[in-house]
């Protein structure tokens, strides 16, 4: 796990949002736990309107919501990456049968190749 530690930035937020749309051809769960090995700090604090989220249980709480709110599974389409220093930001958009998303935002803090804090905003919109 060392060899995580030196990515930048961007690297991190890349591998996470890879990782991320595999949950179109592969077990939600075995990605997620991917993911919080290689890509989540154990202390991380995730902000969102529905509350403040710690730690690798945290995140799997919001995994499942969005998992629930977003039933097809389908991939994401991440319209705006950037990544600068510490800080990432994700503009992606969702759509299936049922659903769609257009606002969905994410900002992300990263130090020693983990997401340590982050903070989302997206709204689910039936069709």
């Amino acid at each position: 796990m060392d060899e995580l530690r030196g990515r930048t930035a961007r690297e991190v937020l890349d591998d996470h949002l890879n990782i991320a749309n595999d949950w179109v051809d592969r077990p939600f769960e075995a990605i997620l736990e991917e993911d919080l090995r290689r890509n989540v700090a154990d202390e991380i604090v995730v902000l969102i309107n529905r509350g403040v989220f710690r730690g690798h249980e945290g995140v799997r709480q919001l995994a499942w919501m969005l998992a629930d709110e977003l039933p097809e599974h389908r991939a994401f389409d991440y319209t705006h990456v950037a990544a600068e220093g510490r800080v990432g930001l994700l503009e992606w958009t969702y759509e299936d049968s049922t659903v769609r998303v257009r606002d969905g935002v994410d900002s992300y803090l990263i130090e020693d190749g983990k997401i340590i804090a982050q903070t989302i905003h997206y709204t689910v919109e039936a069709k």
